[in-house]
């Protein structure tokens, strides 16, 4: 059943490639959650990360969608990518009470696009350093892969043992899932996707007819050539594209300097919208759970990338972690030329 409070974006999104018609060919997925909640003064030092702020401070979780948003972000990722029904419940909660979180996550992102709609009524004026701009944005709600709900830093490797089957994932996310979908959001992430098992898993739930709503698959690279796993990625994006409810496939949280090469890998076995968001490039050490400094590309390098991204194939582009609204506001003013163009072009002619 669909929730009454969905917003008409909600109702209206069925194509990914129609909705980019109306965003100009281009679309800005947000940046990084986790290192703006700290900013903003969250203690994350816990293993549902992100997700603790639902239980602690909703508030910050609302004013970082804000923030992205305007930034110039389009789409904006529900807190849920480490929110399962399993992680709540090892701390105590109540299947009820952890799927009120899992529902909480999305409402969040959908009051802060009403809120963004509110200010772009009130305010008319320029200001540079907000983009004040109503448009159709899209609400993503977040699902993680098994080994983030792990907290272990197997989603970086995506090695998951033997005992792991299909099954198992399949029934690990099938609530969380249906959930999610069910929440207001307008698609489903499900993001750093480290092998083809839990690809083939989400294309299967995706398949089973519950989920009412699309989805895009992203995978993540340590060697961008594979998938972390090792698996191909070319195989990978294959079994995004014969789903049906797939509706744009791409990479996150990966260095910038491997999207480019990717990127090409896809496009030769999809013909779905592709997005990438990167990481900045620093290496997280998932033993002493922190990121390690020093190791990433500034601000401006890796706006650099965009042209190269764009030309390669890429649609839909924005951040992951470490990367901030200054980021996504960099990528918004690299894409205003491209946009441009894109509108005339395609523009009737009278």
């Amino acid at each position: 059943m669909m929730v009454s409070g969905n917003s008409k974006e909600a109702e209206a999104f069925k194509s990914m490639k129609e909705w980019l018609k109306e965003t100009g060919g281009y679309g800005i997925i947000d940046g990084g959650l986790a290192t703006e909640l700290e900013r903003h003064g969250a203690d994350l030092n816990d293993p549902l990360w992100s997700a603790k702020c639902l239980l602690t401070s909703p508030h910050l979780i609302h004013t970082v969608h804000l923030d992205y948003l305007e930034a110039g972000a389009d789409i904006i990722s529900s807190a849920s990518y480490q929110a399962t029904i399993q992680g709540f419940e090892a701390k105590g909660f109540s299947v009820e009470k952890s799927e009120s979180l899992l529902r909480k996550s999305v409402e969040i992102a959908c009051e802060a696009r009403n809120t963004y709609y509110d200010k772009c009524k009130a305010n008319s004026s320029v200001d540079d350093n907000k983009i004040l701009k109503k448009r159709p944005i899209l609400v993503a709600a977040s699902v993680g892969s098994y080994g983030a709900y792990l907290a272990d830093g197997s989603e970086y490797s995506g090695i998951y043992g033997d005992l792991i089957t299909l099954k198992t994932l399949k029934d690990f996310h099938r609530r969380r899932v249906q959930v999610l979908a069910d929440s207001g959001a307008d698609i489903i992430a499900f993001e750093t996707i480290p092998n083809k098992l839990e690809a083939q898993a989400f294309a299967e739930l995706l398949d089973e007819g519950e989920v009412k709503i699309p989805g895009w698959f992203s995978f993540n690279s340590k060697d961008g050539v594979n998938v972390v796993s090792g698996d191909s990625i070319k195989e990978c994006v294959a079994i995004a594209e014969t789903c049906e409810k797939v509706v744009a496939v791409g990479i996150n949280c990966t260095p910038p300097r491997f999207i480019e090469g990717l990127v090409s890998e896809i496009a030769k076995v999809t013909s779905k919208p592709i997005l990438v968001y990167p990481n900045s490039g620093e290496r997280y050490d998932p033993e002493r759970k922190e990121w390690v400094e020093n190791t990433g590309v500034a601000n401006e390098d890796f706006v650099s990338y965009v042209e190269k991204w764009m030309d390669a194939g890429v649609s839909l582009l924005g951040g992951c972690c470490r990367t901030t609204p200054t980021t996504i506001r960099a990528i918004h003013k690299r894409l205003v030329t491209r946009r441009s163009l894109f509108s005339s072009s395609s523009s009737p002619h009278h």
